[in-house]
């Protein structure tokens, strides 16, 4: 029974009519938008973010500064609201009788904001939801006790008794999250002295590359060597006016759309050559399926007649390997996916995620530790969970372009994306609320 979509515990996704030609401005990147409220919240001066993401995630990374002594305000702006960020000029100090701290589900914001803490002075409680107090933080807790943070805990919930950072020469394992190694690259500037974080084996590299660009944008300055970075002790600036582009974590549903459609998307505010959020790769990957990218800029992707299957290393860009494993089934042959292990530790196991729902639609797949292999195949008619995983529920809206199927708590989406199912339409599809 169809219900209204705001009451919905399900949606139905269903094939439509879609357009040979359609265009989407997707709203703004979750990664630029935590990474720009934080360091804005510990800069001097005022910032404003033009056009920023303002979905879950970036709401408890607001009120989390807000709590710290930042002053926030949601403005008009010429793509919907912007925000106004009146800084701390340093790192946060606690009150007198301790402050304490909410990271919601966001890794984000507790992978990013506990090291800011540490810089600062005075005792903080840090706490999440269940699903990100189950997310390892032991990386980022080592490199913060060597530099002299007291520190009650192995995950949240955490207690930090800051002294300020000493900086120094410290190592970081980022073998399991990049996210680890720019939390602890943010807070350097705000450390005593002069900071050099050196690492190894690295995932997800193109999300470092974005915090660098975010610090330099802020005054900051780093020097990046093999395997290490120097970071000065000088604090940030405010900007002016910072921009956010569209994020395409969640443009990767809409071009894989036009893949499986075999229609073509326009996405104003994405440049393939500029932008350097590192899930773009996927547009390399649907190339090599067969797509077309007849403009760079905006970026437009025209599906094509028949999909090819492909093996792609999508390493540095794990969070939309489920959206290529949801282009797969349609493909001629099958699409190996590897380097993605570190995916089972984020909101969700994604790939024994993927691979269960996949199956449930009648899908053969193979998996292994860190990859998966998706045969084609015609999917059926079900009924799927999302996980408690935003991504989950937005790459599964792709088999509904092809095949009726439901999806339950459709809220997840947002998290990153909370119009997402409002939008899917424009790809043809057809999305009701289900009992």
């Amino acid at each position: 029974m169809s219900v209204p979509f705001g009451d919905a515990p399900a949606v139905r996704v269903s094939p439509g009519s879609p357009p040979a030609r359609w265009s989407l401005r997707v709203p703004g990147s979750k990664s630029l938008t935590n990474r720009a409220l934080l360091i804005a919240g510990v800069a001097a001066g005022t910032t404003r973010l033009l056009a920023p993401l303002i979905a879950d995630d970036t709401e408890v990374m607001m009120a989390a500064l807000q709590t710290l002594g930042a002053r926030l305000d949601r403005v008009d702006g010429a793509d919907g609201d912007d925000v106004t960020i009146q800084g701390l000029g340093g790192p946060p100090a606690a009150s007198a009788a301790g402050t304490t701290v909410d990271c919601g589900m966001a890794g984000t914001v507790g992978r990013f904001l506990v090291p800011v803490l540490a810089a600062g002075s005075g005792r903080f409680a840090v706490d999440g939801h269940p699903q990100l107090r189950r997310r390892p933080l032991g990386p980022v807790l080592a490199a913060l006790r060597a530099q002299g943070a007291e520190i009650d805990g192995e995950s949240l919930p955490l207690s930090v008794t800051a002294h300020g950072l000493a900086g120094g020469v410290v190592d970081v394992d980022a073998s399991v999250s990049s996210q680890f190694l720019s939390g602890l690259a943010i807070a350097a500037p705000l450390a005593r002295a002069a900071t050099t974080l050196r690492f190894g084996a690295l995932v997800s590299a193109p999300y470092l590359d974005l915090t660098l660009e975010a610090m330099s944008r802020f005054g900051a300055t780093v020097t990046r060597a093999d395997g290490e970075l120097q970071i000065t002790a000088r604090g940030y600036r405010a900007v002016d006016a910072l921009e956010i582009e569209p994020d395409v974590s969640t443009a990767s549903y809409f071009l894989a759309s036009a893949a499986v459609t075999g229609t073509t998307v326009t996405l104003p505010g994405l440049d393939l050559d500029t932008t350097g959020q590192g899930d773009i790769e996927l547009v390399a990957h649907l190339e090599a399926m067969g797509c077309a990218v007849p403009a760079r800029a905006p970026l437009s992707l025209t599906g094509p007649e028949r999909l090819r299957g492909v093996r792609v290393d999508m390493n540095s860009s794990s969070d939309v390997f489920m959206t290529l494993a949801c282009v797969a089934p349609f493909a001629d042959g099958p699409t190996t996916i590897t380097g993605i292990g570190h995916a089972r530790v984020k909101e969700s196991d994604r790939v024994d995620a993927t691979a269960r729902n996949l199956r449930t639609l009648g899908i053969q797949v193979e998996e292994g530790p860190d990859w998966l292999r998706v045969h084609p195949g015609t999917p059926r008619a079900v009924r799927l969970p999302t996980f408690e995983d935003h991504r989950i529920a937005m790459a599964f809206s792709l088999i509904g372009t092809r095949v009726a199927i439901e999806l339950e708590d459709p809220g997840v989406v947002a998290k990153t994306c909370p119009p997402f199912f409002s939008l899917w339409p424009r790809t043809g599809a057809v999305v009701e609320g289900v009992r």
